[in-house]
């Protein structure tokens, strides 16, 4: 089972996101997108998206942020990978993932929240500046609720995930077009998380860090096999990346980050 960590210049978490799947048994790969373009000067680093199972487009601060967080990677994306991946996303099995820049960059390209057809379009959202103006990086909580994301089908509603944030511009703003309301995005079960507090009851600053738009910190597509979050699993991957690690004295064990991308492996695994 392959995995792509598709990278630019200024992508940043796609080591540590690459480990996460190595660990799991999966071979994960980190591709910058000229290889995919057949951009390069030897032609034994070319790559072929569709040799992948799962892509995932990693945290950071792709080509500098200038512009719109995660704008001009989506740009380039879209006019020179475009084809093959509306092609990755229609094929049955795979999946589509973007942490904190990744989802900025999957709203971007117009694969989130998505249309019916799973095709790159116009954004129909916005991930905008936070609500405190600052660059908020600190412990967080994510509820399950229960929706589209194949991977969790089956796990009960209610599951809540500790995976930290670090971003400046994770604010999540509907635009009220069509298919971009919450109420439609809720009826359509397209919410992946939601912002909690650490006994999982939705609240405010400082546990909705960005002030998002009915506390959302993650979606998928109509399909449920593209899906964005804000915040980074990949740093609550053990128990030691925990801030109270310390004073527990579990050091070795599973955070809820291995759980998250568990479910992700095992799905691509039964589902080729």
């Amino acid at each position: 089972m392959n995995v792509a960590i598709l990278s630019i210049e200024g992508t940043n978490c796609d080591e540590e996101l690459a480990n996460c799947f190595r660990v799991l048994g999966a071979y994960a790969e980190i591709v910058d997108l000229k290889q995919f373009t057949k951009e390069v000067e030897d032609k034994r680093d070319v790559r072929n998206l569709s040799d992948y199972q799962i892509l995932m487009v990693p945290g950071g601060f792709s080509a500098g942020d200038y512009v719109r967080a995660g704008a001009i990677m989506a740009a380039r994306i879209k006019s020179t990978l475009g084809k093959e991946l509306r092609d990755f996303v229609r094929t049955k099995g795979n999946l589509v993932g973007g942490i904190c820049n990744g989802f900025q960059v999957l709203v971007e390209l117009g694969l989130l929240p998505g249309n019916k057809d799973a095709t790159p379009t116009e954004p129909q959202v916005a991930l905008t500046t936070n609500s405190s103006a600052h660059f908020e990086c600190r412990p967080t909580y994510c509820r399950w609720e229960g929706g589209r994301f194949l991977p969790l089908i089956g796990v009960p509603p209610g599951d809540v995930y500790y995976f930290p944030s670090a971003h400046g511009e994770g604010k999540f703003v509907l635009s009220g077009k069509k298919g971009s309301t919450l109420k439609e995005l809720e009826d359509n079960g397209q919410i992946l998380f939601r912002w909690v507090d650490p006994e999982g009851s939705r609240s405010s600053y400082p546990w909705n860090p960005n002030g998002s738009e009915g506390d959302i910190a993650g979606v998928t597509n109509l399909e449920g096999n593209v899906f964005g979050l804000m915040p980074h699993p990949e740093r609550s991957f053990t128990s030691f990346q925990l801030p109270n690690w310390t004073r527990t004295g579990i050091g070795n064990g599973r955070g809820d980050g291995y759980r998250f991308f568990e479910s992700i492996v095992q799905y691509a695994r039964t589902h080729p």
